[in-house]
């Protein structure tokens, strides 16, 4: 393969693919009805966990709603008293008991802020790790039909949501709702009345609440859907920036973008529009009552069956009461909002491993010698139906034995790896290593007797030993610098990064293709397993460099099973057995003189190669 900035778009853009589909289509279904609330519970242990946050919010929480509803009490005793006796000295005292009682509510309500703010970082900052930690455990089928952008959307987005519910919204809906309640009893010992008068408002109010509420909820998880695609289409199209620009379909991926970014934006609109509607019926109602009542009461004065006192204290907390239903209307929408955000996150938390350790699993042996067999393995990729990658496979690779793998495109020879490596699990036969049949084993415990290098190697943002130790945790640097030497990679790590511990840029894409394979071959060789396994792994380098990094792998494949995917015959020539597959079946395999003279496919392939060598 040659370095050009084609091989290396090829190399820094993993592609998805076509499978990436449907996604949201099929998030959407699973959310529950509009007015179910239900997925919010799945954030009770997130919260529990910080039973102190949570002791101090509530705790301030009450305080600062006391003190709120204490300002009207010492408005009433401002009026009736202060006022009654005419004197300076006695207005101002009750002057000063008002501006008390605001400090305190100043206070109280600057304390739960901090606290409750603290809690909803947490709880987020927990979820996220959650959510994260089960997708890195999952099995590359899963993003096969999820789309990146979908998935670091609900990673990001959706917690947010949930951030801003519990951090914020949940607080004032709680504070609210003391509000509300504490405000209709001492308007009840106020006026009686008055009160009743106030009650009636509130159904009026209610019914619209949860009437409009239920669309709101469901416009709320449509706007989160297109978020979603738009996010998902940004991220395919810069992913694979290079080959935009190179195919010059720039204005396509804008014109994608945008008609992505249109259609959240209309259904958000949808849902502000809806939102809008529903505070201001509630508010309107509400204060359109309190008007009403604020009438009723100035007659209660003039008939002296009420002082001004009173009637300023019923006014105040009729005020705070309906300010709170208005809040309550606002803060229900963003309960409606983050219920379809943890609903989203719950798809995920729910979301169950396709491969993982049985209940007992069986321990590999210590010293693993790398028999590595292959049994009547049939497999199918999950997006392919009826059709299967690999019929009825079987061979058997011996300890420090070295297998190429040929074959034409599509002859299953990557799917090999991937089952090897646990990606996926036959869906018939069996895999062994040492005689342990994979599907009986820890995943994990597995996959650390495989050293693996791709074709299109995945580097890191970090710095060359960073890369390099990633192979082997616990690896110290001395390991790490001898698999570069190794690898024939400390010469440029030395000279154009300017050593191990300078970075490598983002993902190590401002290095050449061949760097950036030898910095993955380096990371295989500090691995130290017992099985190599090499995905064209030269394919990449220049002759002077496949030559010294072959020289270096012939001496670290001496105490190890090696299997080589390769079409170059250099490569191929180098093995001990090669096996070859067509059409996901092994049509042949031996050594490479047996397959030569058999004159079947390998003859063809070998044939083939070697022209283009020379033509080359």
């Amino acid at each position: 393969m040659t370095d050009t900035p084609a091989s290396r778009a090829a190399e820094d853009r993993p592609s998805r693919g076509a499978l990436q589909a449907e996604l949201t289509a099929d998030a959407a279904a699973k959310r529950g009805r509009s007015s179910d609330l239900r997925p919010l519970l799945r954030l009770l242990p997130y919260i529990q966990r910080r039973k102190m946050d949570l002791a101090f919010a509530a705790l301030f929480l009450v305080l600062a709603a006391a003190a709120t509803l204490a300002l009207p009490v010492a408005a009433r005793a401002l009026v009736d008293r202060g006022f009654a006796t005419a004197t300076p000295e006695a207005v101002n005292r009750w002057f000063v008991l008002l501006v008390g009682v605001a400090l305190c509510m100043a206070i109280f309500s600057a304390s739960r802020f901090y606290f409750v703010t603290k809690l909803g970082e947490r709880v987020v900052a927990d979820l996220r790790a959650d959510v994260y930690d089960r997708l890195i455990s999952l099995s590359p089928a899963y993003f096969a039909r999820v789309r990146t952008g979908e998935a670091l959307s609900r990673l990001t987005v959706d917690a947010t949501l949930i951030e801003s519910l519990v951090g914020s919204s949940a607080s004032i809906a709680v504070r609210n709702l003391v509000m509300l309640a504490g405000g209709l009893s001492m308007m009840v010992v106020t006026s009686l009345k008055l009160t009743f008068m106030v009650l009636l408002i509130i159904p009026i109010v209610l019914i619209p609440l949860f009437t409009i509420g239920r669309r709101v909820r469901a416009l709320s998880t449509t706007a989160q859907d297109r978020v979603a695609e738009a996010a998902a289409e940004a991220s395919e199209s810069i992913d694979a920036v290079e080959t935009v620009q190179a195919f010059g379909r720039e204005t396509y991926a804008r014109d994608r973008f945008r008609q992505a970014v249109e259609a959240s934006f209309a259904a958000a609109r949808r849902r502000i529009a809806a939102r809008s509607f529903m505070t201001a019926v509630a508010i309107g109602i509400v204060f359109c009552g309190i008007s009403f009542v604020l009438w009723e009461g100035t007659n209660m004065v003039l008939a002296n069956t009420m002082t001004p006192g009173a009637l300023t204290q019923f006014v105040i907390l009729s005020v705070l009461t309906g300010s709170g239903v208005g809040a309550l209307a606002e803060v229900w929408g963003d309960v409606q909002k983050a219920a379809g955000a943890t609903q989203r996150l719950s798809e995920i938390l729910d979301e169950v491993p396709e491969i993982a350790a049985p209940a007992n699993p069986v321990d590999l042996p210590e010293n693993v010698p790398g028999l590595v067999a292959f049994k009547d393995v049939v497999f199918s990729y999950p997006s392919d139906g009826a059709r299967s990658a690999l019929k009825g496979v079987s061979f058997e690779v011996k300890p420090g034995q070295t297998v190429a793998i040929v074959g034409p495109s599509g002859a299953g020879k990557s799917t090999l790896f991937k089952l090897l490596l646990r990606y996926y699990d036959p869906a018939a036969g069996s895999i062994h290593l040492d005689g342990v049949d994979a599907r009986d084993t820890d995943p994990h415990a597995w996959r650390q007797r495989f050293a693996y290098v791709s074709q299109n190697p995945d580097l890191f943002t970090g710095t060359a030993m960073d890369n390099i130790l990633f192979g082997q945790e616990g690896a110290g640097s001395d390991a790490a610098e001898a698999a570069a030497r190794r690898a024939e990679a400390e010469p440029f790590i030395l000279s154009r990064l300017g050593g191990y511990d300078k970075p490598i840029g983002d993902r190590g894409r401002a290095l050449s293709g061949g760097e950036r394979q030898r910095l993955a071959i380096a990371r295989a060789l500090v691995r130290e397993a017992p099985v190599l396994l090499l995905d064209e792994a030269t394919s990449a380098l220049d002759a002077e460099n496949e030559r010294l990094v072959q020289k270096a792998f012939d001496e670290a494949m001496a105490n190890r099973t090696t299997l080589v995917i390769a079409h170059r015959l250099a490569t191929v020539l180098r093995a001990d057995w090669i096996i070859v597959l067509e059409d996901g079946q092994v049509a042949e395999q031996g050594t490479h003189n047996d397959l030569v003279a058999k004159g079947g496919l390998y003859a063809r392939l070998a044939r083939l190669q070697f022209e283009t060598q020379i033509e080359a």
